[in-house]
This record gives structure tokens, C-alpha cells and sequence, in this order.
């Protein structure tokens, strides 16, 4: 069973995002990965109805939470990791290439030179191929970049939690055009989870739903093998970068983007309040071009 855990699935549907969290049914221990803060752009307000929901089936499961696990720095929402670890006493996690995408971005919004770019928003910053386990279920970081420069994927057991690099079978995969990102990369890590054994269950970092389906989440790599768009063809690594190249250039940036990026690269944490005790929230106007 360790080598099974029960997998729970949480969907925010106006950013699209999943959120889990995997438990040892044995020891009932288990870790959240990906909780969503939520946020709406049109009044700047943040709420954690997201993370609510997470805390409340935590606790009424009676799961002991390890960790809470972050895989990449993401685009196109809030990370709620940081109240959770609060609510739960539970430490932060996130790939050590995080301190890259730090870098990038405290130059894009010009942050002050004392902003830290070393990581330490997080309590631990896993390289590729360290191991550990939440419970009895052996857990394995992949380092699998192209989306972002820090993208990571947790194998627990047989369930893999690959973020932004495949999408449901559908939709193909993820894209590869933010700052720092690569297609090449993306294939390549890619190609890595998809040579996990083919009962693995892939979990998704998002789906939209397209054609009015229900949001889905799950696949197993057999599935995606046979029936993913971009992959049930083996293409080569040049004919796959040609068709998520071309997509890539006719998509906007996702709208939550200049925002969740600088609360991000901290960890999940607003700015520091200003004077008036409020926190702002910045916007590099004229660095990218529209689409």
C-alpha cells in the first residue's frame, strides 16, 4: 500500500489550477502539493478558500501533513504554501533551481537589492533525484524544466505530480514561452516521465476543460503514450518543438502572470506592507510585448 498512496484532488476553476494532496493510508501521513490562494485581479483582494478547503480535509481525514510541496514558481496563481505551513506547522518545499527564477524576476520588477535571492522563503530546496518519504511512500524529485527554469516533479510512489509539462491527453502539453522557459527542455523532461513505468498515475498542474468535459487530472503514462497529442506519435525532439513553438507564439500571457510571479518568488508571500500597512503589487510596464 505504501507504494499506492490515496490521492486527493482539488480543482480551482478560475485559474484552472489542481491542487493535491497524497497520503500513506498506513500511517496516515501524508503532504500538500500546489495549494492556490486565491485572488481576484479586478479588486486586488486575496482570500484562502482555496487552502481552506485543503486545511478542512486534512484535518477531518485526520492526515498528518509532512510537507507542503511547491513545484515550480508559478504563473498563473498565488501560492497559498505559507499559510498552510502556518495552520499545519509543516515545512515548505521547492526545487533549488527556484533561486533562478528569483534572480530573473527581481530583475524584470526591479527589486531592492536586499531582496534575497537564495531561496530561504522555503525551508528546503530539493535538487534532482533526492529522495525521501512522506510516511511509508518513497518519494523521488525529478528536475524537469522547460515551463520555468525550476520545475519539479514528485514521484510518490506511483503517482506522479509532474506540474506544467504534460497536460491532459487532450490538450497535449504545457507551454514553454515564459522568461527562462524552453521547448528543448520541455521535451526533454518530458521524455523522463514519460520513461516512469507505464502503471504511473500522472497528475496534472492544470486543465481547462476544453470542449465543456469535466476538469480532469489523472492519466497514466500508458494513456498518455497512446493517446497524448504531442507525444502518442513519438515525435522527435525537433518536430515536437516546432508545434509548441508555433502554439506558444499565438497564446496571450496567462493574466495572473505579473502578478503571482512576484508573490511567488516569495515563497507565497504578499510584499512587505508599505507605509500605510498595505502591500502593492507592481507592474513592468512596456516589458513585454502584447499578444
Amino acid at each position: 500500500m505504501a507504494q499506492s498512496p490515496v490521492v486527493k484532488t482539488f480543482w480551482d476553476e478560475p485559474t484552472g489550477s489542481w491542487q493535491y494532496v497524497f497520503h500513506d493510508p498506513d500511517t496516515m501521513t501524508g503532504a500538500i502539493v500546489d495549494p492556490v490562494m486565491d485572488f481576484d485581479p479586478l479588486s486586488g483582494a486575496t482570500r484562502m478558500e482555496n487552502a481552506q478547503a485543503i486545511l478542512d480535509y486534512v484535518r477531518d481525514a485526520g492526515i498528518a501533513v509532512e510537507w507542503i510541496l511547491d513545484t515550480h514558481p508559478h504563473a498563473d496563481h498565488f501560492s497559498a504554501a505559507p499559510w498552510l505551513a502556518e495552520k499545519l506547522n509543516t515545512p515548505t518545499a521547492i526545487g533549488e533551481h527556484v533561486v533562478k527564477v528569483q534572480k530573473l524576476w527581481k530583475e524584470i520588477y526591479n527589486l531592492p537589492d536586499d531582496f534575497p535571492t537564495d531561496g530561504r522563503q522555503w525551508d528546503r530546496l530539493f535538487k534532482d533525484g533526492e529522495e525521501f518519504t512522506v510516511g511509508e511512500v518513497p518519494v523521488k524529485v525529478i528536475f524537469s524544466p522547460g515551463h520555468t527554469m525550476a520545475s519539479i516533479t514528485y514521484v510518490a510512489g506511483d503517482a506522479a505530480f509532474v506540474h506544467d509539462t504534460l497536460m491532459m491527453p487532450d490538450s497535449g502539453s504545457s507551454r514553454a514561452d515564459f522568461p527562462g522557459g524552453s521547448s528543448k527542455e520541455l521535451y526533454e523532461s518530458i521524455q523522463k516521465i514519460l520513461s516512469l513505468p507505464d502503471a504511473t498515475r500522472i497528475f496534472v498542474g492544470h486543465d481547462y476543460a476544453p470542449e465543456g468535459r469535466e476538469a480532469q487530472c489523472e492519466a497514466t503514462v500508458a494513456e498518455h503514450k497512446a493517446a497524448n497529442i504531442h507525444f502518442r506519435d513519438a515525435p522527435s525532439e525537433a518536430d515536437y518543438r516546432e508545434v509548441r513553438d508555433a502554439r506558444d507564439a499565438t497564446l496571450p500571457l496567462p493574466k495572473l502572470m505579473l502578478a503571482a510571479l512576484q508573490v511567488n518568488i516569495r515563497g507565497g508571500r504578499l510584499p512587505e506592507p508599505e507605509g500605510n500597512g498595505r502591500s502593492f503589487l507592481k507592474l513592468p510596464l512596456n516589458y513585454f510585448e502584447p499578444r
